[in-house]
């Protein structure tokens, strides 16, 4: 049986070098010719967070180009976006409608957010909409739709995999084995450290960014902190961020010659322009793809368009016969 590998991306700001390496570089990996592999951009979700829609529309592109770039193929993989499907709002109203709440009562997201308000003295729900709050059965609907055999997530996703198998087997329990029900591709999690040493995100503005000139990258990777230890003094590569993210691109041998130069004292200064130096020649091609797409008027139009003209046509067959199954379909 063909695996049918299914990826979400979420919407959000513009990649940097920890999505690029948590999510991007991992998931282009899957594509193999004995998979059918599909990718969508999670527009909608972004809403449960984002109220500005200059930052929806901008980030769409933006997420758009980055995937294309790294060397996502339209021709080799099913690439659309989430609000151009609509049967995954009707699949998530049925859903919605066969979903406990108890079981979404459980979702991470949620809990720490009513355990964070309860903690501050408010309203356990001052903050928390309903999109944040059944999040769980959008996520469902954008993997059963397409009757996806295996999704990627990392550990921090592996909840929401179990609670769409879950929702898949109720309703199959309830009214007919229609849903595929998936399996997850748990990832290795990786923490890539920021330029001040926390996990590199957006909320932390700590990033390092993946999509910038090479001037802006070289002067991002100057910033990252370091110790006094001075050139010459020996310094533990085990314990350093900058090692941690030259092994992220360097080969084996770089990695063996890098330990070495630690060993015999290395300058913070010549790390880093040997980081940038590993970090920029990966990033080269992907770049000048970037460059060259990001000109090009209505290529993302024409690809979300074509996208979903191929995959609309399962989405419908799939409502149909859940239609059928609950009751709403023509009288007979």
């Amino acid at each position: 049986m063909r695996k049918r590998i299914l990826t979400g991306i979420t919407t959000t700001g513009t990649p940097h070098i920890g999505n690029y390496l948590g999510a991007i570089r991992p998931a282009l990996e899957l594509v193999a010719p004995d998979n059918d592999s599909y990718f969508f951009l999670a527009d909608y979700h972004a809403l449960i967070k984002q109220i500005d829609p200059s930052e929806i529309e901008a980030s769409v592109k933006n997420v758009a180009l980055a995937w294309l770039s790294s060397g996502l193929d339209p021709d080799q993989s099913h690439f659309y976006r989430q609000s151009d499907i609509p049967e995954v709002q009707e699949l998530t109203w049925i859903l919605n409608c066969s979903a406990a709440k108890g079981l979404l009562n459980r979702a991470h997201a949620y809990k720490a957010m009513v355990a964070e308000n309860a903690e501050s003295g408010a309203d356990e729900d001052k903050a928390i909409n309903m999109g944040l709050f059944s999040y769980p059965i959008l996520m469902a609907a954008d993997i059963l739709i397409f009757n996806a055999t295996h999704v990627p997530v990392g550990p921090d996703q592996a909840q929401h995999m179990e609670m769409t198998r879950d929702i898949a087997g109720k309703f199959n329990h309830t009214y007919s084995k229609i849903l595929t029900i998936p399996e997850a591709i748990i990832k290795s999690e990786i923490s890539v450290p920021g330029n001040d040493g926390r996990k590199m995100s957006k909320s932390y503005n700590n990033i390092i960014p993946f999509l910038s000139s090479e001037k802006a990258l070289e002067k991002s990777i100057a910033k990252i902190i370091t110790n006094s230890l001075e050139p010459g003094e020996p310094k533990d590569h085990k314990t350093c961020n900058l090692f941690q993210l030259y092994s992220f691109f360097a080969s084996a041998q770089e990695i063996s010659n890098m330990k070495q130069s630690y060993k015999d004292g290395i300058g913070w200064g010549d790390v880093k322009k040997d980081l940038f130096t590993v970090i920029n020649n990966e990033i080269i091609p992907i770049r000048e793809k970037y460059n060259e797409l990001k000109d090009e008027p209505d290529l993302l139009n024409d690809l979300f368009s074509d996208g979903a003209r191929k995959v609309r046509p399962q989405a419908q067959e799939l409502i149909d016969k859940l239609r059928e199954a609950v009751g709403i379909s023509k009288i007979v």
